[in-house]
């Protein structure tokens, strides 16, 4: 944990920020990031889209699904994108927590979603 003090409108704030392990670059950090964001109660299920899968992915933050880039089947790595999320005019990557394959996708292009919503499965 690192401790940090940041002045804003002259405002003084203490914030303590947990260390991750780096992979290199400033965008798969901040990929990395966006995936280890906490799950709040989940909405959808992967039995709602009939596909299996131990690892969920879900929505960061409340929005619209933008674009899907993953295919129920398709290998992928940690940090790759699984699905970009439109929230607050910004486009944010919904990455793989892990490497492995995805079981199933639980949304489509244009769906509006919650955070916490499982957006898709994978094993």
């Amino acid at each position: 944990m690192k401790t940090y003090t940041i002045t804003v409108n002259g405002n003084v704030y203490n914030v303590t920020v947990e260390e991750r392990r780096s992979t290199g670059t400033a965008d798969s950090d901040q990929k990395s990031i966006l995936s280890q964001i906490p799950e709040a109660a989940t909405r959808r299920t992967a039995a709602s889209s009939g596909g299996s899968g131990s690892v969920k992915i879900t929505a960061s933050v409340s929005g619209k699904i933008c674009k899907i880039e993953a295919k129920m089947g398709q290998t992928v790595k940690i940090g790759d994108t699984i699905i970009i999320l439109e929230a607050m005019k910004m486009e944010i990557p919904i990455v793989a927590p892990q490497d492995g394959t995805i079981a199933n996708v639980n949304v489509a292009e244009g769906d509006a979603v919650e955070c916490g919503d499982v957006l898709a499965m994978m094993d």
